[in-house]
């Protein structure tokens, strides 16, 4: 399998701006009520499943590619369901 250069580079670079937006993201919210596991699971799978799609593109894997992309979305709606449970436990 033939791996291009430049594929390879942006697949890099999309998970370095992950890391850098997650990590910026987690700094600029300290103040807010802990997470619950639903939420902290549901994000790990998210990027998890964000990294998965991009080294399925990078590599031509199309399996790879939606296997990380189903991935990512369950765990986006383990969060929103982490989320939820926090807002009930909350009031809001």
């Amino acid at each position: 399998m033939k791996i291009n250069r430049s594929k390879l580079t942006r697949g890099l670079l999309g998970v370095a701006l992950l890391v850098f937006l997650s990590s910026a993201y987690a700094e600029e919210n300290q103040t807010v009520a802990p997470v619950n596991k639903d939420q902290i699971n549901g994000r790990v799978d998210e990027a998890k499943g964000s990294v998965k799609e991009i080294t399925g593109k990078v590599l031509d894997d199309k399996g790879m590619e939606i296997q990380g992309n189903i991935q990512k979305n369950v765990g986006k709606a383990q969060a929103g369901f982490g989320d939820l449970k926090q807002d009930i436990q909350k009031g809001k």
